[in-house]
């Protein structure tokens, strides 16, 4: 097993003026692991994480290794990507990284990749890999952005949507809790479009008291109970510090991203955010998700993909909204690896 660090030149993809370009972490299995018809995942994280979710052994309940490693063990090629802007010496405005933007950096960067292992220049010694049966994975707002990167630019034989509703993403309740209520906000809103959400009338008067409740949720959607304490308390405080702004000298675990892409994630709890991208959807497409999660109703979730050629959905037990914090990850990784080899057989047929 071997893993390659990239930085890849996006500027002219994204067009915002400044220097552009995203991160990469490639894990390759050895040449001789490779099957006939080669499959490379492709990873995007959750708007406050990096592609270290991916790529690292996070902490949690149980011992399970990093995702990245799991699927290269069985023969896939992992591309891990980092969301354009997430590091803290990046000088894009997050505000200027809505749906287009991000998507756009994320589709360069995987073509990119893909050109060097086609090309065998990405690593001395490893040979051309041609013609793989490319999917995509995306975790919560990166489930969304995988949506519309594959209706937009046509980019996998197959995506896995983890943790996010094409529907309508909302945060888990606890039993007998109060729901939650959030703002809503038009897609790639501007702060200027913000001064009011599009549900204000629900938000009148119950803020002050939601927000602790809110905040409760979020501890009991994200992480099942197995997961210890200081594990999620370390997961909660980054929430709180990316909202802050977390100070950029500050050292992080490698899976957390120093700042997060406001203009798309301001909008990712909004009903029907990315539905007219999720109609459009023609590849298989599995909806994974724990069953603490941010799907309010996963077996509804096909309805979104009526143009999907096929759709699986798999509610994993014993799992919050952060799978890989989980005990049961690897049954989710295993889920994913089973999706991922139908794809190749789908993808062979066309």
């Amino acid at each position: 097993m071997r893993q390659i660090e990239l930085s890849i030149d996006v500027g002219d993809a994204v067009g915002l003026g400044v220097p552009a370009r995203v991160a990469a972490s490639v894990v390759l299995p050895e040449p001789e692991g490779l099957p006939e018809r080669p499959i490379v995942c492709v990873g995007v994280p959750s708007s406050s994480y990096a592609r270290g979710y991916y790529t690292c052994a996070l902490p949690g309940a149980g011992k399970a290794g990093a995702q990245a490693a799991y699927h290269v063990e069985r023969g896939w090629i992992f591309v891990a990507l980092d969301w354009l802007g997430c590091d803290a010496t990046s000088a894009i405005d997050p505000e200027d990284l809505g749906y287009e933007a991000l998507t756009a950096a994320a589709h360069a960067a995987q073509t990119e990749i893909l050109m060097r292992l086609a090309n065998g220049v990405l690593e001395p010694g490893y040979p051309p890999v041609g013609r793989p049966c490319v999917i995509g994975i995306g975790q919560s707002l990166g489930g969304g952005l995988l949506i519309y990167q594959q209706a937009r630019h046509r980019s996998f034989d197959g995506i896995g949507v983890l943790g996010f509703s094409a529907i309508h993403s909302h945060p888990a309740t606890p039993p007998g809790g109060e729901p939650v209520v959030v703002a809503w906000y038009p897609r790639d809103a501007s702060l200027e479009e913000c001064r009011e959400p599009l549900n204000a009338a629900a938000l009148t008067g119950a803020q002050a008291a939601q927000e602790q409740a809110a905040w409760e949720a979020v501890a009991w959607g994200f992480h099942y109970d197995d997961v210890p304490p200081d594990v999620v308390e370390q997961d909660l405080a980054h929430y709180e510090g990316i909202a802050r702004g977390i100070d950029p000298e500050a050292p992080l675990p490698p899976w957390y991203a120093h700042r997060i892409p406001q203009r798309a994630a301001r909008s990712s709890l909004t009903p029907g955010v990315v539905a007219s991208e999720a109609a459009a959807i023609t590849i298989p497409v599995l909806a994974a998700m724990g069953v603490r999660d941010l799907v309010p109703d996963p077996h509804s979730e096909p309805r979104a993909y009526p143009s999907a050629k096929s759709i699986d959905v798999f509610v994993c037990p014993r799992m919050g909204h952060m799978h890989n914090m989980a005990g049961t990850r690897a049954l989710l990784w295993e889920r994913i690896h089973l999706f991922g080899q139908w794809c190749a057989v789908f993808a062979a047929q066309d």
